[in-house]
């Protein structure tokens, strides 16, 4: 594990304990704009504990208990700090319960408004697009990305409104005038894919075929009904993708998968893990965001299966999301991977390379140069290696890491396993130089996809 003081946003998570599971009940009311919960996390401690740390944002704690024991809440800034009620050992179980609420709201972070917003004319629905400081907006986490545990919603909101979180959709129940909804997600999942949208959608359900192991996964996707045509088409080919980014990268992770479309305009859609969040300004029946459809279904495997160690690595879920973009291009028989990533390399070379891909810098992490320089090492990956072995590699690395976190040096030992004379000093030069490298020319050996 990183050390502490080395890790970006160091203020956010703590390696004290490690979560198990989150079990989250929450009430929303649309018109008061107020969320009340009560958290249940599974956890076990990492090393002695005298108390356990967690974060949350804007919300109050009303109660707490660990391990069934009233304990006292204290709060440093955005840090919940709950002392134990006995000294926690390292290796030990244990539980904490957390009764909450207030208005949610955004958290202002060195990359805008993040987390908790509302959405809609009437403000009467909701999203979550943590990625990556926003999950403590709306629930008290270990907001680590590599802290990965098992999650269940229970949520009610008024009758009329939906829900849409995480994994399945196990019960929806009525009592009076308010639903409840239950979904679960064994993960296991990062707090900062953690999702939720509430308020009023239509809904299409579709399967896809996973070409690695032949099973069927089922699919669903949420949009406001006066734009179902036009999403409808826009997403229509996630079968499609999914069938050829099983092939290309192996099975597909989780038991399902999906997009909603908020009501609200959306800098970037976000890959929350099985759900995918678009804005509706992604949305115009001719596809013209498609790429953005394929990139967030390709962090399914590379981002929320595969996580990243820590945030400095984040070129590990960029990178090879972009290149599964150019790979989407290629398939359907538009720009090659190849001229896609020669013109995103000129691009780069006229302007600064003062960035270190895989350590880019706290505030650049989302620097388009992290996206392509990160496509482009992957693509001088695949001209060295050829096709066959580089797409064994690509389902290799998903395999080994399949549900854990994963850094840059493992990935550099990995690719290079075969050839790491030839292989390690290609990425080192891709990743960490700032120095831009050439691209190798196309080898005979390799195909379009």
């Amino acid at each position: 594990m990183p050390h502490q003081a080395e890790r970006y946003f160091a203020s956010h998570g703590t390696y004290g304990h490690r979560t198990l599971a989150y079990d989250l009940h929450l009430a929303y009311d649309p018109v008061a704009g107020r969320l009340d919960g009560r958290a249940h996390i599974q956890a076990v401690a990492d090393r002695t504990l005298p108390q356990v740390e967690l974060d949350l944002a804007r919300l109050t704690v009303y109660d707490a208990r660990i391990d069934g024991t009233a304990v006292r809440p204290g709060r440093r800034r955005d840090k919940l700090v709950l002392p134990a009620p006995r000294t926690l050992r390292a290796g030990t179980p244990f539980s904490v319960e957390i009764g909450y609420g207030g208005r949610p709201g955004p958290l202002r972070t060195p990359f805008g408004q993040i987390g908790w917003d509302r959405t809609g004319d009437a403000h009467d629905g909701t999203l979550v697009a943590s990625q990556p400081l926003g999950a403590p907006s709306w629930f008290p986490c270990n907001d680590r990305p590599d802290d990965k545990a098992e999650f269940t919603f229970r949520v009610t909101v008024p009758r009329g409104h939906q829900v849409l979180a995480n994994g399945m959709l196990l019960e929806r129940s009525e009592a009076g005038s308010t639903e409840c909804w239950t979904f679960h997600h064994p993960g296991p999942m990062a707090p900062y894919l953690a999702s939720l949208y509430t308020g009023r959608f239509a809904y299409d359900t579709w399967e896809a075929r996973d070409s690695a192991t032949g099973r069927r996964i089922a699919g669903r996707n949420a949009f406001p009904a006066r734009l179902a045509a036009a999403a409808r088409h826009d997403l229509g080919r996630q079968p499609a993708m999914l069938g050829a980014f099983t092939d290309w990268f192996g099975p597909y992770p989780f038991e399902t998968y999906g997009a909603v479309v908020v009501d609200a305009e959306l800098d970037e859609p976000v890959e929350n893990q099985t759900v995918s969040v678009f804005g509706r300004n992604h949305v115009d029946g001719k596809r013209t965001w498609e790429t953005l459809v394929a990139h967030e279904l390709v962090h399914q495997w590379y981002g929320n299966s595969v996580s990243l160690r820590d945030w400095r690595d984040i070129w590990l879920n960029e990178g090879f999301a972009t290149y599964g973009e150019w790979l989407w291009s290629e398939h359907i028989g538009e720009d090659s991977a190849d001229v896609i990533a020669r013109q995103a390399w000129h691009t780069m070379a006229k302007g600064a390379q003062n960035l270190r891909t895989a350590d880019p810098g706290p505030h650049r992490i989302f620097d388009d140069r992290v996206y392509n320089r990160g496509a482009c090492a992957l693509h001088a990956l695949r001209l060295t290696l050829g096709d066959e072995r580089f797409f064994a590699m690509l389902r290799g690395w998903h395999e080994r890491h399949r549900g854990r976190s994963a850094g840059t040096a493992a990935f550099i030992a990995h690719a290079g396993r075969s050839r790491p004379a030839e292989l390690e000093p290609l990425l080192r030069a891709w990743l960490y130089d700032k120095r831009l490298p050439p691209l190798p020319r196309p080898g005979p050996d390799r195909a379009q996809v």
